[in-house]
């Protein structure tokens, strides 16, 4: 999988299965829309129209089923017929599920996805989840020949016109955005330490002709950002605050994707125990999702201005770690009150989201991490947790969910009953709840807006990853196609613009009552 190319085509041609095997995926009743002369290329000489259709009509997917064709060299595999409405109609994670299963071996292969156009976004983006880059296996890394994938989009329905090569790069930059973002988060701290996961947005910001701005180390205690100071302090490699920064002329609103980055947690001195802290690499999987995006959106064209602020740490242990009971002050001025070293995520969003409203004057601000365990006991391992001050935006989260294939669910926002949790005798707030019990991924969010003010008038964010961001051992890349596709409407590209919340008739009643308001409109 490491060596893998992934490459998407309106047509992959014709070419016998014992030189290309190929695997065939779709809903069984779009497979069945497929007529044997849109198909025969791939199949023929060994597969034969009567196979073919027998192979179709013995599929009984509960939730999926699969068939080979010929050998190990074809296959075919079913979508669940339906799903729930919490679900997407793409049914993304079946056909990551389904790829990595069916898929049969080779140098050169083929994938055929079968789906609406409406699909085509979400499935793509779910075969790239398939193919991770990082490997450290010495058998692999042997391997120097690269393989091939080709993925056909044969697009069924009502819209069937083929893909356009504006199309085809958007799936190109998607699927790079997800292996990209997954490749981060597999790597272990030892190689993606806060230098490397610089050099990453160095990389990204040379390709798109960006220059990022960096504060680190001892300049970030001095200008005042003390959560990302605090948490990082005691590590070797120090703690970084990095922007990337999108201007373009006639942009109308300013948005900013704050994610958090902490390259490894330990827990700090309220440190993890042996079982919980094997796979906390995975703790900078907001900063790696918003990265991928970022570098998708913007090769897209996007017609607003659209910042991402990487908040880099190590939660390490040492000398001068940060201990309970100390006291922060935080870029916003308020002072924490530490309880908790391993409640250290929303330490460093807070200085983000605040440095992206003060610095940057934004008008949307998004924080994407890895915040809590308790995500997974709220909305699974499948659908990410949306907080928000806006019940438009958190539509429109779940929404680009469905559409994208990143689900999404909503918490609980409810500052008045909640936000007591935080509160301390000594400082303006704890950072950790009095009592577990209560709504924890809720109220962690709710730290994080706590800065920016609950009374502040632009639209906040809040998207906790926390368990979709892995899959078993592997990253998922989780993150990068919500994103592209929540933003989609300021997008350049069409894919982009049909699969973002607005792409369809929205409520005109809705759009009235926020008409004068630039900051709570959508993109």
């Amino acid at each position: 999988m490491a060596n893998v190319v992934l490459e998407f085509k309106a047509s992959a041609g014709d070419s016998e299965p014992q030189s290309r095997p190929v695997l065939i995926i779709g809903q069984q009743s779009n497979l069945q829309k497929v007529s044997w002369s849109q198909i025969k290329g791939k199949l023929q000489p060994v597969v034969s129209k009567e196979i073919w259709q027998a192979a179709l009509s013995g599929l009984t997917p509960n939730p999926t089923d699969s068939c080979p064709l010929y050998l190990n060299h074809a296959a075919v595999a079913a979508l669940p017929p339906r799903v729930s409405r919490h679900n997407s109609q793409s049914s993304a994670n079946f056909v990551s599920r389904l790829v990595r299963s069916s898929l049969p071996g080779g140098n050169n292969r083929c994938i055929v996805m079968v789906c609406e156009r409406s699909d085509v976004f979400a499935s793509s983006c779910a075969i790239a989840r398939a193919f991770p880059i990082f490997s450290r296996r010495t058998t692999s890394s042997r391997r120097a020949e690269k393989k091939h994938v080709t993925v056909e989009i044969m697009i069924v329905g009502e819209e069937i016109s083929a893909l356009d090569v504006g199309q085809l790069e958007c799936l190109a930059d998607a699927a790079h955005g997800v292996r990209m973002a997954a490749r981060i988060v597999d790597t272990p701290c030892n190689e993606m330490n806060t230098d490397h996961f610089l050099d990453e947005i160095k990389a990204v910001g040379a390709e798109l002709g960006i220059t990022p701005v960096i504060i680190r180390g001892e300049e970030l205690k001095h200008r005042g950002f003390g959560g990302i100071y605090g948490v990082g302090k005691a590590a070797e490699h120090p703690p970084a605050l990095a922007v990337l920064s999108h201007t373009p002329v006639g942009a109308t609103q300013t948005i900013a994707w704050v994610g958090k980055g902490i390259v490894y947690d330990t827990g700090g001195l309220s440190i993890k125990g042996k079982t919980s802290m094997p796979g906390m690499k995975r703790d900078c999987g907001g900063a790696a999702a918003i990265l991928g995006a970022y570098r998708a959106t913007i090769k897209q064209g996007f017609k607003d201005n659209l910042h991402a602020v990487f908040c880099l740490a190590e939660n390490a242990v040492g000398p001068t770690a940060t201990r309970p009971d100390d006291i922060h002050t935080l870029y916003s001025g308020k002072t924490v009150e530490i309880n908790n070293t391993d409640a250290e995520g929303r330490l460093v969003l807070a200085d983000g989201v605040v440095y992206a409203r003060k610095d940057l004057s934004a008008d949307i601000i998004l924080d994407m991490a890895t915040l809590t365990g308790a995500q997974g006991i709220s909305t699974g391992k499948y659908h990410a947790a949306v907080m928000t001050n806006s019940e438009k935006w958190e539509v429109a989260c779940v929404r680009a969910g469905r559409s994208s294939g990143d689900l999404a669910h909503p918490l609980v926002y409810c500052p008045e009953l909640h936000f007591s949790e935080f509160t301390s005798a000594m400082a303006d707030m704890k950072n950790s709840v009095a009592d577990r019990e209560n709504a924890q991924s809720s109220c962690a969010g709710l730290f994080i807006g706590s800065h920016l003010g609950f009374d502040w008038p632009g639209v906040w964010v809040h998207v906790d990853i926390a368990s979709p961001v892995h899959a078993g051992e592997r990253a998922t890349g989780f993150g990068v196609a919500l994103l592209m596709a929540l933003f989609g409407q300021a997008s350049d590209d069409s894919m982009l613009n049909q699969v973002s919340p607005l792409g369809a008739a929205t409520n005109t009643s809705e759009d009235k009552m926020e008409r004068d308001c630039k900051r709570r409109r959508l993109v």
